[in-house]
């Protein structure tokens, strides 16, 4: 199998565990959002922590990456927050692919902060995509729209993390960076879970570790994808959680996306389409 097949398979695989995460942590009903963040990083936190072991790496990374490193894991810990409070709150679908804005995002933040060229197609593609969100949101000036902010919200973070993870680069191994990330979070949240905290039957207690397990499998599924290939060449497929949460939705939630939330998708996905056969034809020129 070629390593940009081994790429694709990973990232199926990442969506496939991202998906079951927003399932899960839907299923687990009434339980409080943060409460529900702290069991998927804590869970990530341990699993990392056997890599880091294992491998015999330095568990909180080099001294000199301490800045970004700490960067990274508070914004990807308020994207989380926000991820699970719109998976509450929203269709999950909706949801998951409002959340999928982060690549777009990570593009203007790429710009802004790194000072990284931005083509005409990928402000084209920026464009269509911000449209998309709006069929997805049908704005209303009520509370009925929290939700949707948060989803926004979550890619806008999302994004940020992303951006700094370009920043790092190959400087730290990704099971470092994950359980960076995930001891962060579980020590900012853990305070505030305990003076907070609900009690949790069995069952929601099952559903929030397997959550915990399934966000570790698409977190170090699509890290180590983007290690077999380029995510110019093999991104795309990582929007095949649109997909499963569809499917998830209406088999195990009875949430069937009206229209417009329909053509959202449609202008989302088309333009991450657009983006990565252009991205893969300018690959293409610059090798010839």
């Amino acid at each position: 199998m070629s390593d940009r097949n081994k790429g694709i398979l990973l990232l199926l695989l990442s969506a496939l565990g991202f998906s079951l995460m927003a399932v899960f942590v839907k299923l687990s009903g009434d339980v409080p959002t943060i409460q529900k963040t702290l069991f998927r990083n804590a869970v990530s936190m341990v699993i990392a922590f056997g890599f880091v072991v294992y491998h015999k790496e330095r568990l909180f990374g080099k001294k000199e990456n301490q800045k970004h490193l700490l960067l990274r894991s508070a914004l990807g810990m308020m994207g989380v927050l926000l991820n699970y409070y719109a998976i509450d709150h929203l269709v999950l679908s909706d949801a998951d692919m409002l959340n999928k804005m982060s690549p777009f995002i990570t593009i203007i933040f790429a710009a802004i902060f790194l000072k990284e060229y931005v083509l005409r197609f990928q402000i084209v593609s920026v464009i269509i995509a911000f449209l998309g969100t709006l069929f997805i949101i049908k704005p209303v000036f009520d509370l009925d729209m929290i939700p949707y902010i948060a989803g926004i919200l979550s890619a806008v973070f999302a994004g940020g993390a992303y951006t700094v993870l370009r920043v790092l680069g190959n400087k730290e191994q990704f099971y470092t960076v994950v359980f960076y990330f995930s001891t962060f979070s579980t020590v900012i949240l853990l305070p505030i879970v305990l003076f907070l905290y609900q009690p949790m039957t069995p069952q929601q207690w099952i559903y929030l570790l397997a959550a915990g397990v399934f966000a570790t499998v698409g977190q170090f599924g699509i890290t180590v994808a983007y290690k077999f290939a380029p995510a110019k060449e093999i991104s795309i497929f990582f929007y095949s959680t649109v997909v499963y949460s569809g499917i998830f939705s209406i088999v195990l939630f009875g949430q069937i996306p009206d229209f417009w939330s329909i053509l959202g998708y449609i202008a989302i996905f088309g333009a991450s389409l657009y983006m990565f056969l252009r991205n893969n034809r300018e690959f293409k020129e610059v090798k010839e």
